[in-house]
């Protein structure tokens, strides 16, 4: 797949050949959703807890006597029908963490990426480097890049923090090392501006052979 590449003004300079085996496979949505789903529950900390009737302060006296008030009998001010009581079957600490094949997760990224590149939502530039930070600068770039419509994801090939710098103040823009490309942040924004730097990160850990 051959694809335009542009400079920081937004103008063609040249074509890019993208290998097919990555940007240009026919999308396989149910190991994306299952990649996505599994990044998601990875990210969970699982520390949410409530506390039992055994754990609650308190309770270690018997309301009232059993037999001659006319109300209800009961052992303990901390049951789960008190209020303030304890919970019954509330959350308790665990661990979300799904595992995944790393040829099924190769596969979901190539998915992810060759539904952005068939889209026109991939934009390649020769490169992407400022002086110093700016993100109004910055702003201005994407805008010419993407025509100022939707959210953007933008890579870089290595750290970089005057470009980091640069897009921390964008709401609708986050940069990401292309060592860690994602499926959520690839599904989640709209464009992805990359520099051919950073494609030849991605053509490098995704085209090599998964080995047992």
């Amino acid at each position: 797949m051959r694809a335009t590449v542009y400079n920081m003004a937004g103008e063609p300079v040249g074509e890019y050949e993208l290998r097919d085996d990555i940007f240009d496979i026919t999308p396989h949505q149910a190991v994306m959703h299952q990649a996505l789903v599994r990044q998601l529950a990875n990210a969970r900390l699982g520390t949410h807890k409530t506390k039992t009737r055994g754990e609650v302060r308190g309770g270690g006296r018997k309301p009232w006597r059993q037999k001659g008030t006319g109300r209800a009998r009961h052992g303990s001010i901390r049951s789960p029908i008190w209020r303030g009581g304890g919970t019954v079957f509330g959350p308790r600490p665990r661990k979300y963490t799904q595992r995944m094949p790393k040829k099924m997760r190769r596969l979901a990224l190539r998915s992810a990426l060759s539904v952005k590149a068939r889209a026109g939502q991939l934009i390649l530039v020769d490169e992407l480097k400022m002086e110093r930070p700016r993100t109004k600068e910055m702003a201005e770039v994407l805008d010419r890049l993407t025509g100022d419509a939707g959210s953007v994801l933008v890579l870089i090939p290595e750290k970089d923090l005057v470009v980091q710098k640069s897009v921390n103040n964008l709401p609708y823009a986050k940069t990401l090392h292309a060592r860690y490309l994602n499926v959520r942040d690839l599904l989640g924004y709209d464009y992805v501006v990359a520099p051919l730097a950073a494609v030849e990160v991605i053509e490098d850990f995704l085209g090599r052979e998964v080995k047992r």
